[in-house]
């Protein structure tokens, strides 16, 4: 609320204002409130033989509490939002901004609030911030070590990129609604604070130092993806049930319990751990993928029944025995498993509509007859087949076994998939190559 005053001295006669010069009989002093935004007050004072009246009027207006875009300069442009308890619209912080800034008293703001390349802020507060509508943007705020929210419980997106001072979030009441949340390139080393229970897309990358992610997340619905970020990451999802497009990798633990079934792709890639569990998946609708975990030796998925893209194993060199899905029936596009194993069940397939291939350094002979007996154009395996054991570099679909035991289909069957065990592709690279599989 800004605050005018003016004063208007007059002389006081017989306790009224008449413009004259009298001595009243006792001094005086009354308030008269014309309206919520003004008052008029009477003010005695005293000089010499003369008491004197004073008109002071008290002009109150309105605080500014909704802008399209606030922008905070400094610390005391801050503090005078505490005027707000709701701010409607967006708040910004200037680039060139070195102060601590404090926001207190609002509850709200129904926009943004961004900060972006503001070199020298150290701190940002907001004590009593419950909500933020729109995005909550951090962009490469170099020395910023302190983020203090402890109300703060929905925002609408969280984008955070170039923290690399942040080790922590102080957000007591933990944020438990937002749309989509992408950390990339911080010095967080976990995200105790935020604990969703639903988000369209979540994506932390490159957070060196991160090592536990903890979520009560239920469903994705869109994406999820955690790569690059510190080598000891603990992932514990323990909750989720339904996902979409999900890719872990470079992680040494993945807790997903629940998970039951995901619309779109599951994959694992160049991960630390020595197993993965699914124990209630039951489909993925798009491909699986287990690629470069150099310490996996268990995938135990016992209740997955279909896999709508394509099956790929491929690269994983503690994996010596493939036995983890007991009930598959259905791969959607091709099998594509290379590796150094020894073993492959698959006691329930029933229908693989792509490419089969199969390339071990080990000796599978046993392996690729019984799957031969089952290819085909009008078989189990429906697509280009090829098997072969006692390969100095097994490779993917695309590639060409060097000896063994190894037979394909007539020409025109499905496509091929070319994932060399000698490199490690990225994400992006793999799907692709999956996808031009189907």
């Amino acid at each position: 609320m800004s605050v005018l005053r003016y004063a208007l001295p007059v002389l006081a006669v017989a306790g009224s204002v008449a413009g004259k010069l009298t001595r009243p009989s006792s001094p005086h002093t009354a308030d008269t409130k014309w309206s919520s935004c003004a008052t008029l007050s009477l003010r005695d004072f005293r000089s010499g033989w003369s008491t004197y009246r004073t008109v002071v009027l008290t002009i109150r207006f309105p605080a500014q509490c909704s802008a399209a875009t606030t922008t905070i300069q400094n610390s005391g442009d801050a503090s005078a939002l505490a005027r707000c308890s709701t701010f409607s619209g967006s708040v910004a912080v200037a680039t060139g901004t070195t102060d601590t800034l404090r926001i207190p008293s609002v509850r709200r703001i129904t926009g943004d609030v961004i900060a972006e390349n503001v070199a020298g802020i150290p701190s940002l507060e907001a004590s009593d911030l419950e909500m933020i509508d729109g995005s909550f943007t951090l962009t490469n705020l170099t020395i910023l070590s302190n983020l203090n929210m402890p109300r703060l419980t929905d925002v609408g997106r969280i984008i955070w990129e170039g923290l690399p001072n942040l080790p922590q979030l102080s957000f007591t009441s933990q944020v438990k609604t937002a749309l989509s949340v992408s950390i990339q390139n911080t010095f967080l080393s976990s995200l105790e604070g935020i604990n969703l229970e639903t988000v369209e897309s979540f994506v932390v990358a490159n957070n060196g130092f991160l090592n536990e992610i903890n979520l009560q997340l239920a469903n994705v619905s869109e994406q999820f993806t955690l790569e690059a970020n510190g080598p000891q990451l603990v992932v514990a999802l323990p909750n989720l049930i339904w996902g979409n497009e999900m890719n872990f990798l470079n992680c040494s633990s993945v807790n997903i319990q629940s998970l039951q079934t995901t619309n779109g792709s599951l994959g694992f890639y160049s991960n630390f751990f020595t197993e993965i569990s699914a124990p209630n998946l039951t489909e993925v609708a798009n491909s699986l993928s287990f690629v470069a975990n150099s310490e996996l030796s268990n995938i135990t998925f016992p209740q997955l029944r279909s896999v709508g893209g394509g099956l790929l194993i491929a690269n994983n060199s503690q994996l010596e025995n493939i036995n983890g899905f007991p009930a598959l029936e259905t791969i959607g596009g091709a099998l594509d498993f290379n590796g150094q194993f020894n073993n492959v069940e698959l006691p329930e397939l029933n229908n693989v509509r792509g490419a089969f291939n199969l390339q071990s350094t080990e000796d599978i002979q046993e392996d690729c007859d019984a799957f031969r007996r089952i290819s085909g154009p009008t078989n189990i395996i429906k697509g280009r087949f090829q098997c072969a054991g006692r390969q100095s570099n097994p490779g993917g679909a695309n590639t060409t076994p060097t000896s063994g035991s190894s037979g394909s289909s007539p020409s025109g069957a499905a496509g091929h998939l070319d994932i060399s065990s000698s490199t490690v592709m990225g994400v992006s690279g793999v799907l692709a190559a999956i996808f031009g599989l189907l």
